[in-house]
């Protein structure tokens, strides 16, 4: 809960111009604090004063990512924007094939020492997969929760081939170009609406991850199931949002898993899996109608 001033700040200065705006807001507005916690360190970006929103990212981000949304927030609310454990400053977990409640019990170590009492929480493509295990086991702290774009996981029975296939992929993809080539690769998520500079912050932020942070998060996508989560987990307060265009975890699979749960659903329009870099004033919308919704 201090500022980590040990970072170097962020600078502009070998970003191409397309960076220059975000990465002054960055440092200037969205600045990185840390604290620690049982198993090490969790770092976020903060900014805002108010109602607690705590906003989890997916598995080829950070925090930053985050930025134009959460600024959108500021005025309303305290915004907390996690990197998960094995990203950013933020230390790992210690099991090579982690759980989604495993990654919810790091989550609740921070809103403790962060003295979160209550707060909206958001959890974006992978990272809805650990707000949905939060939901289940943590310790409520979750007043509503939106999943956005959500990733439903391969861990069930019938998904095991699938799930070998995306492993394999997904980590001869990083063995193969390393973070800097994956990085380099066009991007499945965006869609034909997004601007230069949302290409860059995407690259930008995939440039950051760290390789074992990002193999213990697939394990995490291929060896486990969003559906036991929500089944445990409280409805009220619960919502499903995704991007219209999104072809990772398209409209059709996040009405589904809304629907087979009875929990309301929305579009963000012109937008792909990325919809809060894309679409970030509809996307604060979004989570501003959770702070002020009294269902």
């Amino acid at each position: 809960m201090h500022p980590d001033t040990s970072i170097a700040p962020v600078t502009a200065a070998s970003c191409d111009e397309a960076l220059r705006e975000p990465l002054a807001l960055l440092d200037s507005r969205f600045t990185e604090g840390s604290v620690e916690v049982p198993g090490g360190r969790v770092s976020y970006r903060s900014c805002g004063s108010g109602p607690v929103v705590v906003l989890l990212h997916g598995i080829s981000s950070g925090a930053p990512s985050w930025l134009q949304c959460a600024l959108k927030l500021a005025s309303q609310a305290r915004v907390i924007a996690w990197n998960a454990p094995g990203y950013g400053r933020s230390t790992p977990l210690t099991m090579s094939q982690p759980k989604a409640v495993d990654y919810a019990t790091r989550l609740q170590d921070m809103l403790q020492a962060l003295e979160v009492e209550q707060c909206v929480l958001v959890g974006h493509s992978l990272g809805a997969l650990m707000a949905a295990a939060y939901l289940a086991h943590g310790d409520g702290r979750a007043r509503r929760t939106l999943l956005a774009d959500p990733a439903l996981g391969y861990g069930a029975a019938d998904k095991q081939e699938r799930a070998q296939q995306v492993r394999q992929e997904r980590l001869a993809a990083l063995y193969t170009l390393g973070i800097a080539g994956m990085a380099q690769k066009p991007t499945r998520l965006l869609s034909a609406h997004a601007s230069a500079q949302d290409h860059a912050w995407v690259r930008w932020n995939m440039q950051r991850l760290d390789a074992s942070g990002y193999t213990q998060a697939v394990q995490l996508l291929c060896g486990d199931d969003i559906a036991p989560y929500l089944q445990a987990a409280p409805r009220r307060g619960l919502s499903v949002a995704c991007g219209t265009e999104d072809i990772v975890t398209t409209p059709q699979a996040s009405e589904g898993l809304a629907r087979q749960f009875g929990l309301p659903f929305k579009l963000v329009d012109a937008a792909g899996h990325a919809c809060y870099i894309e679409q970030p004033s509809q996307f604060a919308a979004l989570v501003s109608a959770q702070l002020t919704s009294t269902n």
